[in-house]
């Protein structure tokens, strides 16, 4: 049976519960004043309200135990030790916050509303008037944050379901695509390559009995394919291709949704250029924002386009923390950088890594000019 690793916090939060530590020194400060068994209790529940605090992370059916756990402690530790324990309120107010139910949210908040009005009313002779003028701003931040936090967790969770429904209709976009391309060359091809099919197996019938009939039907065959080839152009021409200056919209977006400042240099519509070397280009595009988005850690990114006589030049960077050289990372190169390059060696592109002050990939695309001096891509 294999048993998962432990983790004191999820990995997916990175480094925001380990900050949280940082608060609880106050109430270790104000407990390490107190003297025998009183302090050995009060160590205690200060050790046990961190277990609560770190299971908050991971409890989905206990969550409401371990939350009011955590606010019994704190209730406790403020009334029976130091009122200003009541700060560890903020621990709890984070929590309430990951209520998605509307009746369980406002039950836990209403609790914990009590928990923090009826301590300040227990000590209240126990405090001067300037400690009131210092807990009460500070309890009141402490009964907003919740909804604060709720309203926070609901934008995260309503971008991660608007990122899954964009990815859902892409992937039906391209099925659909996949499917009209199918019936159109069914539909378009079926008939003639089957009549090429039967004319010659007649021209193998008749290159003995009758040669002149042979070459005849050789010629049709010949016109057959002709026009064969020129439905596929026509059927190919008409196929919805995705340009680059589409896909740098798209990356605009993505950018955006992940906090990194975006810039871009060039005339992205690359006019002239074919279908085929623009969805090749788009794709590349695609997976090198990508990987800034995902790996990167990047604050800022540029994307950049040029074009000589001889090739075009698309250039994508970012203010990352590079890419990662060296004997451990030997054969880690993923699928999207593999593909890339394979989608490239179909119009002899290339692409390059460069580190400067963060990962620079460099995509080229050679550029010839035909009999008539118009460029055109090698696709």
């Amino acid at each position: 049976m294999k048993h998962s690793r432990f983790t004191l916090f999820p990995r997916e939060q990175g480094f925001f519960p380990y900050v949280w530590l940082i608060y609880i020194s106050l109430p270790i400060i104000f407990m390490s004043i107190e003297q025998g068994s009183r302090r050995v209790v009060g160590f205690l529940m200060i050790a046990l309200f961190m277990v609560t605090y770190r299971q908050l992370f991971f409890a989905r059916k206990s969550f409401p135990l371990w939350l009011g756990l955590q606010m019994t402690l704190m209730f406790i530790l403020c009334v029976l030790y130091n009122p200003y324990n009541l700060f560890m309120g903020f621990y709890t107010a984070s929590f309430i916050g990951y209520y998605k139910d509307s009746r369980r949210f406002f039950i836990a908040l209403s609790t914990f509303y009590v928990m923090l009005i009826l301590p300040l009313i227990l000590n209240a002779h126990r405090m001067i008037m300037q400690d009131m003028y210092i807990v009460l701003p500070f309890t009141i931040v402490m009964m907003m944050s919740p909804f604060g936090m709720r309203s926070m967790l609901k934008k995260q969770q309503l971008e991660r379901d608007l990122n899954r429904a964009n990815e859902r209709i892409e992937e039906l976009v391209k099925q659909e695509e996949r499917m009209r391309i199918s019936r159109d060359l069914h539909d378009t091809l079926g008939h003639t390559l089957s009549l090429i099919t039967l004319k010659s197996q007649l021209v193998t019938r008749l290159i003995d009995r009758d040669p002149a009939k042979a070459i005849l039907e050789a010629r049709e065959i010949e016109q057959t394919s002709r026009a064969a080839l020129r439905q596929v152009r026509e059927l190919v021409s008409d196929m919805r291709t995705l340009s680059v200056a589409d896909e740098l919209k798209a990356s605009e977006r993505i950018l955006e949704s992940a906090g990194i400042r975006y810039t871009a240099e060039g005339d992205f519509r690359l006019k002239g250029i074919s279908g085929l070397t623009q969805n090749i280009l788009s794709m590349c595009l695609k997976e090198a924002v990508t990987n800034i988005v995902k790996h990167s850690q990047a604050e800022a990114c540029m994307i950049a386009v040029g074009r000589t006589s001889g090739e075009i030049l698309l250039t994508v960077s970012d203010d990352g923390i590079g890419w990662k050289e060296g004997p451990e990372c030997q054969g880690t190169e993923g699928n999207g950088l593999k593909g890339m390059k394979e989608r490239l060696s179909l119009i002899d592109g290339s692409l390059e890594f460069s580190l400067s002050g963060g990962t620079v990939v460099s995509i080229r695309v050679p550029v010839v000019k035909n009999e008539s001096g118009k460029e055109c891509d090698t696709a």
